[in-house]
C-alpha cells in the first residue's frame, strides 16, 4: 500500500509540474520570453491566479488529497483553457527545450528523494525554477551563436543593401510596398508577415534569406528603448525608414517622446546613406534626411481602390492603386521615395503601383455568401481602424463591425473609435473583455454584442449578418489580450 502512495504521488507530482511548465511556458511565449511581463504586463493576471498559484497553494496544503483535486480540477480547467485559447502554444525548438529539461530536472528530483526516502512532498517550485533559468542560459547561448552566424551570412554578401523599417503605425504595408515595387527591377526578399524582432531577424536571415538577394527589406518593432538599436547595430542598413509615430504600446513607453526616441535610433546605422523619416517623428534637418507625408493631393480612396497626385522631386505623378485606405497613400509615397533612390523611372513607379497588392489583413476585401468583408485584423492603429469605418459607410447595405477596440492604448483613443463607430454601424461584435466595459457604456448603435472571447464568433456572425452585409474586422487581439 505504501509503495502505491509513493508512485502514485511521484506520477502526479511530474504531471502537475509539467502542467504548471506547460501553462508558464504558454504564456512566456505570448510576451517574448520576458517574465517580467508575464508577471507585470499581463492582460489576464487573474489566470496566474487560477491556474498556477491557486494549485501551487493546495498542491502545499492537502497532502494526499491533493490528487484528487489535480485529477478533477487541475487537469480539466487547464484542458479547458489551452481548448479556448486561439493563440496556442507552438512547439517551437525553444519550448521542446524547455519542457524536455524540465520533466528531466523533475523526474531526476523525484527519482532521488524516492531512493533516498528524504522528501515528505515532492518539490514543485525549484525544477521550474531550475528549468526556467536553464532556459534562459541555453537560450542566451544559442542566441549568440545564431547572430554570430547570421552576422556572417550577411557580411559576406557584399554587394547586398539593407532597407530597414520603422515606426508606430503601417511598418508591415512599407515593408511590402517597398517590396513588392523593387522587386519589379531587383532580386530583393523581405521578413516574412510581421517578423520584426531582433530573434526573428536572426532567425530569418539564417534560414531564409536567399544568397543571390540584392535588396534586403527589413521591419523593425519595438517595445522598449534600446530594441531599434540592437535591429540596427545588426543589420547596419543603407537605407532607413521612419513611419508615422503615435501612441501604439504606450504601456510600454510610458511616453511619446520615448516611442520617438526608440525609433530614431536607426539612424545609429553605421552604413546610413540615406533616411526617410514621416513629419510626425521630427522636423530636425539632417543631411542624410528626407522628409515625408506633405507629398500627396487628390486622394479619392473608396471600395474600388485609390486614385492619388503625388508630387516629389519636381516631378507629379496621378497614381492609381486597389489597395484600400487612404491613410496607404503616405505608405505608398515614401516606398515611392525608396524606389527613386534605386534609380527607378516614373513610367516603373507607375506600373509597380498599380500592381501594387493588398497587404493581408490589413483592409483586405473578400467576398464571400454575398457579403462583403473588410479584413483590417491586424491594423491595431486609431487611423487605419478610423478608414476602415469610413470604407464601410460607403456602402449602401447594413454594416457590421467586429473588434476588441485598441489594444495598448489609451480610453481616449477607444472613446474616438467608438464615437466613429456610432455613427456608422448598425451591428457591433466586441470580442474579449479588455475594453468591453468602455464599449458597453458608450456605444449607441442599434445591435451591440458582447462576447468574452471569439470562440462564439461564427455562430454570432452566421445568426446576425445576411447577404449584401458589409462586415469589418477591426484588430484581432487574441483572447489572452
Amino acid at each position: 500500500m505504501e509503495n502505491y502512495e509513493t508512485l502514485a504521488s511521484f506520477v502526479i507530482n511530474v504531471l502537475f509540474v509539467t502542467v504548471l511548465g506547460w501553462y508558464l511556458i504558454t504564456n512566456l511565449q505570448w510576451y517574448d520570453y520576458k517574465l517580467s511581463r508575464v508577471i507585470l504586463k499581463h492582460h489576464k493576471p487573474l489566470w496566474h491566479v487560477f491556474y498556477f498559484i491557486l494549485p501551487f497553494i493546495v498542491y502545499h496544503t492537502t497532502g494526499k488529497f491533493f490528487a484528487i483535486f489535480f485529477i478533477f480540477a487541475v487537469l480539466p480547467s487547464i484542458f479547458i483553457w489551452h481548448k479556448r485559447l486561439d493563440k496556442k502554444l507552438v512547439l517551437t525548438w525553444r519550448v521542446k527545450r524547455f519542457l524536455i529539461l524540465l520533466i528531466s530536472l523533475v523526474l531526476f528530483q523525484d527519482v532521488l528523494c524516492t531512493l533516498k526516502d528524504a522528501c515528505s512532498t515532492y518539490g514543485v517550485f525549484m525544477p521550474l525554477a531550475l528549468a526556467y533559468m536553464g532556459s534562459y542560459l541555453i537560450e542566451k547561448f544559442l542566441f549568440n551563436v545564431y547572430k554570430k552566424e547570421a552576422k556572417k551570412k550577411l557580411s559576406e554578401m557584399k554587394d547586398l543593401q539593407v532597407i530597414c523599417i520603422t515606426g508606430s503605425y503601417g511598418k508591415t504595408s512599407v515593408k511590402n510596398f517597398v517590396a513588392q515595387i523593387l522587386s519589379e527591377k531587383f532580386k530583393v526578399y523581405a521578413t516574412p508577415r510581421s517578423v520584426n524582432t531582433l530573434g526573428g531577424i536572426i532567425g530569418d536571415v539564417n534560414n531564409n534569406l536567399p544568397d543571390d538577394t540584392e535588396i534586403y527589406v527589413c521591419e523593425a518593432g519595438a517595445r522598449q528603448s534600446g530594441d531599434i538599436y540592437d535591429i540596427t547595430t545588426f543589420v547596419e542598413p543603407q537605407i532607413a525608414v521612419v513611419g508615422k509615430v503615435g501612441e501604439a504600446h504606450i504601456e510600454y513607453f510610458k511616453s511619446l517622446q520615448n516611442i520617438i526616441s526608440t525609433k530614431l535610433e536607426i539612424m545609429q546605422s553605421p552604413k546610413l546613406q540615406k533616411a526617410f523619416i514621416h513629419t510626425s517623428v521630427t522636423n530636425e534637418p539632417h543631411e542624410k534626411v528626407t522628409f515625408f507625408g506633405d507629398e500627396i493631393s487628390e486622394v479619392h480612396a473608396d471600395l474600388n481602390g485609390i486614385d492619388f497626385k503625388i508630387n516629389f522631386d519636381n516631378t507629379s505623378l496621378e497614381l492609381h492603386t486597389d489597395v484600400l485606405g487612404e491613410f496607404q497613400t503616405m505608405n505608398i509615397a515614401v516606398a515611392l521615395r525608396v524606389a527613386k533612390s534605386f534609380g527607378m523611372n516614373d513610367e516603373e513607379i507607375v506600373r509597380a503601383v498599380k500592381r501594387l497588392k493588398p497587404v493581408e489583413h490589413r483592409l483586405q476585401m473578400i467576398k464571400a455568401g454575398g457579403k462583403l468583408i473588410l479584413d483590417d485584423g491586424y491594423n491595431g492603429n486609431i487611423d487605419g481602424m478610423l478608414e476602415g469605418v469610413r470604407l464601410c459607410s460607403l456602402h449602401e447595405g447594413r454594416k457590421v463591425i467586429v473588434t476588441p477596440g485598441l489594444v495598448e492604448s489609451s480610453d481616449e483613443l477607444n472613446l474616438k473609435l467608438i464615437n466613429a463607430i456610432n455613427q456608422v454601424f448598425d451591428i457591433v461584435i466586441v470580442t474579449g473583455a479588455l475594453n468591453s466595459e468602455l464599449f458597453d457604456k458608450n456605444l449607441k448603435v442599434k445591435n451591440k454584442i458582447l462576447l468574452a472571447d471569439k470562440s462564439s464568433l461564427t455562430n454570432v456572425l452566421g445568426s446576425q449578418t445576411k447577404a449584401g452585409d458589409i462586415i469589418l474586422f477591426a484588430n484581432d487581439a487574441p483572447n489572452f489580450i
